[in-house]
């Protein structure tokens, strides 16, 4: 009997989705298992808070944390939302001067944007716009360290209460909304790239829905703004009475958008994923952070 083609290591133990995966693997006989500290692999599977950076290369950290990647896209894709990168005033970092209103130069590559957000948020408060933004912790996970508001000085103080670096953006304040029930929704997407950049984007994919209406004039509603289970399951009375588990499959949706919208999902929402798919692993992107990587392929969601 041959010996398996490919190895994986588990660097969660606690995932059920992982073990999931990893059965599977190893079902079709051409996947090994291996203990997840060794050095070599050719797939590993982790939360990002739990992946080893340091052991990958510093190009998987980019293209994994939240505040590394307003960097790696906002100049090349344009549709990444207006983000800036926000330090914790006791982090010392130092602070980007704005100039002409909201561009700048960085001195440092852990340079606080805080002065150029003020100038993009006053900006777009005289002319009308949107004042909508959305924090983000770069290390939060399961709808912590968010916030939404239409104030500029609460958004930064809360980001300095935190203690962590955090993404400012704007947030998208006319989605699309689900019905019945008016309610928003994420699409989840699994994208592998392998070790020589081959991209490979899986058929299936999912929603993730909100159990309550959609209410731009409710920021604090959390169950309204934000889909994570976590969040849904544990604040809202209506968890599971539109969808079950909250989840929304790809043949669903390609169904709801025919009936409801008279529009087909092959053309009008996959060709955007695609995009952002290739506008995200750019060659510029790959060749500039995943040099001198260890030969393993990357499964993203």
């Amino acid at each position: 009997m041959s010996s398996p083609m490919y190895t994986f290591v588990l660097r969660d133990d606690n995932s059920t989705v992982y073990a999931e995966v990893a059965k599977i693997l190893i079902s079709t006989g051409k996947w090994k298992r291996l203990k997840k500290d060794n050095p070599r692999f050719n797939l590993m599977l982790g939360e990002r808070n739990r992946l080893p950076f340091g052991r990958l290369g510093k190009g998987f950290q980019e293209l994994h944390i939240k505040h590394s990647l307003p960097s790696q896209l906002k100049d090349s894709c344009n549709w990444f939302p207006e983000s800036y990168i926000i330090y914790p005033t006791n982090l010392n970092t130092p602070v980007a001067p704005a100039t002409n209103g909201i561009s700048h130069m960085k001195s440092n590559p852990k340079t606080d944007e805080r002065e150029v957000f003020l100038a993009s948020y006053d900006s777009r408060k005289e002319s009308g716009e949107g004042t909508v933004w959305i924090a983000k912790s770069s290390a939060g996970a399961k709808g912590a360290g968010i916030l939404i508001s239409h104030d500029a000085n609460e958004l930064l103080e809360f980001i300095d209460n935190q203690g962590q670096v955090h993404v400012i953006q704007k947030y998208l304040e006319k989605p699309l909304l689900l019905e019945p029930g008016h309610r928003k929704f994420d699409i989840r997407s699994w994208v592998l790239v392998d070790h020589q950049y081959n991209i490979y984007l899986y058929r299936e994919g999912v929603l993730r829905t909100s159990s309550e209406p959609y209410n731009s004039s409710d920021l604090q509603n959390m169950t309204s703004h934000l889909t994570n289970h976590c969040i849904q399951k544990e604040h809202s009375q209506n968890y599971g009475c539109y969808e079950e588990g909250n989840e929304m499959f790809f043949d669903e949706f390609r169904q709801y958008l025919l009936t409801t919208h008279n529009v087909a999902m092959e053309t009008s929402i996959l060709p955007q994923i695609k995009h952002i798919i290739r506008c995200s692993f750019t060659e510029k992107v790959l060749s500039s952070n995943l040099i001198a990587c260890v030969p393993a392929n990357e499964l993203y969601k």
